[in-house]
């Protein structure tokens, strides 16, 4: 008989528990819970946006194969225990500077690999201290870029597959982005030698339209200057117009 109460109490619990689990998840997902640790699984479920209504003890969210474009700021800040995060194999073009702002320590994996990435502000991964998966996304190598590399804690098992699909110094295109930097190339400082020669070339352009308007203006003024000589070149001369006169009054 009290065996028998215990396994109805036990029932009773976990019915309980299963409700209000499956009132919390999303129901586009399928949520499970093991000892209060709910896992969220939303792989390949068509989502083009992070669900909002996620349960507060989540500890894994796969929200891997979606067409999810983009990582809003605080996208997570209501989940705490997070500890994997997999928003791998998506089309995700943007991540905002605070789309991870209030994850704790307490995450461990997070997976952007297979995206559609180019650049990402170096502000994003603030205070993370995961294995951070970027691999297989078409980065543009650049400064930000490296500043962003040298603050995270790339997976090791596919640091090498993050590889400059484009960059500043078109020979780096194609190779391994850790590799360039290992081999001592610094992207900052080529972009400030990048910067120091346009505003050369400026002031360059700014100086050359300067004299070629002081140019235009000396010869425009001596062209009036010529103008105005022939003209009074043609007027009488005093002597003659006098020697004029004196002929009309002795005529006279």
């Amino acid at each position: 008989m009290c065996e028998s109460y215990i396994f109805f109490c036990r029932l009773h619990v976990a019915l309980f528990f299963g409700s209000v689990l499956a009132s919390a998840c999303p129901k586009s997902c399928l949520c499970s819970e093991k000892n209060g640790l709910v896992v969220v699984q939303c792989a390949s479920r068509n989502l083009e946006k992070i669900p909002s209504d996620l349960p507060r003890d989540t500890v894994s969210l796969l929200l891997s194969s979606n067409h999810i474009t983009k990582i809003p700021g605080q996208a997570f800040k209501n989940l705490p225990r997070l500890q994997e995060l997999d928003l791998s194999r998506n089309s995700i073009e943007t991540v905002e500077a605070g789309a991870f702002q209030g994850l704790s320590e307490g995450l461990r994996v997070l997976d952007l690999s297979n995206n559609l990435l180019r650049s990402v502000p170096k502000e994003a991964f603030a205070r993370l201290q995961a294995k951070i998966r970027l691999s297989n996304n078409p980065w543009h190598c650049e400064c930000t870029l490296q500043e962003v590399l040298r603050e995270l804690q790339l997976d090791p098992e596919t640091v090498n597959q993050v590889s400059c699909h484009t960059s500043i110094q078109e020979e780096y295109a194609g190779k391994p982005v850790i590799q360039v930097l290992d081999s001592g190339i610094n992207f900052c400082n080529f972009h400030h030698k990048t910067t120091d020669v346009a505003m050369f070339v400026t002031m360059f352009g700014w100086f050359t339209m300067v004299i070629a308007y002081v140019i235009y203006y000396v010869r425009h003024n001596q062209e009036d200057a010529r103008r105005h000589l022939e003209y009074l070149k043609s007027l009488p001369s005093t002597s003659q117009a006098n020697k004029d006169f004196d002929v009309v009054s002795t005529v006279l």
